[in-house]
């Protein structure tokens, strides 16, 4: 049983999400709060898998609130429910540690195959969409382009490794990884697993955000 905490400080917006686990088999809502500080304490004291998170909220936001829940290095992830004309804030969520996002728009079937992928450690998000999220707002919150000190675990990946990392910054998928190096996607699977286990990555979002932090991949101009 997956469990998921419900953080919006909308009643209706809580309650429909509430009927949409309530009615998923394997799914559970365990708690709600209304605000970000809120959410903070219910993470600490109920340990859910997932959290749905919202952004805009009084008190404590949600980037505020994700910050906390994933310093705290537990299990729970979160996984921040926005709409498309917040992408900064979405982007702003990635780096705050959160695994992926969705619209507050979505099927409820793209609600729940989101928490599902979340819980078991993988990314909402589509390559694709993350690129595009990342070329239209990276330039506002990283670094001035420059040439960045090496980062110490980027002296971990082998040389194959490492490819992999800047075509995942690229927003490639595992068989668009598998054309391009000429590797089998099975082999490419392995070395993604192997990339996101030596830099620490909780997915494969954090590495595309790594990959941009480390220089190894450029936001457009």
């Amino acid at each position: 049983m997956t469990t998921v905490l419900i953080a919006d400080d909308q009643p209706l917006q809580r309650l429909g999400f509430g009927m949409l686990l309530q009615g998923t088999p394997g799914l559970t809502a365990v708690g709600e709060a209304e605000h970000g500080a809120e959410a903070v304490r219910l993470a600490a004291e109920l340990r859910p898998d997932v959290v749905l998170m919202d952004i805009r909220m009084p008190g404590m936001d949600g980037l505020e609130a994700t910050r906390r829940i994933v310093a705290t290095g537990g299990r729970t992830r979160v996984l921040i429910v926005t709409t498309f004309d917040l992408d900064a804030y979405a982007y702003e969520g990635l780096r705050a540690g959160a695994s992926g996002f969705l619209l507050k728009d979505a099927r409820p079937e793209e609600i729940v195959a989101g928490i599902h992928a979340v819980a078991t450690g993988d990314a909402v998000v589509a390559p694709r969409l993350t690129r595009r999220l990342l070329d239209a707002y990276a330039h506002q919150v990283l670094a001035p382009p420059g040439a960045p000190a090496e980062d110490p675990r980027l002296r971990t990946l082998s040389d194959r490794e490492r490819e992999v990392l800047v075509a995942i910054g690229q927003g490639w998928t595992n068989a668009e990884i598998a054309e391009r190096l000429v590797l089998t996607e099975s082999t490419v699977k392995k070395h993604v697993g192997r990339v996101l286990a030596k830099i620490g990555a909780r997915d494969r979002i954090q590495a595309v955000i790594m990959a941009y932090d480390t220089g190894l991949v450029r936001a457009k101009p």
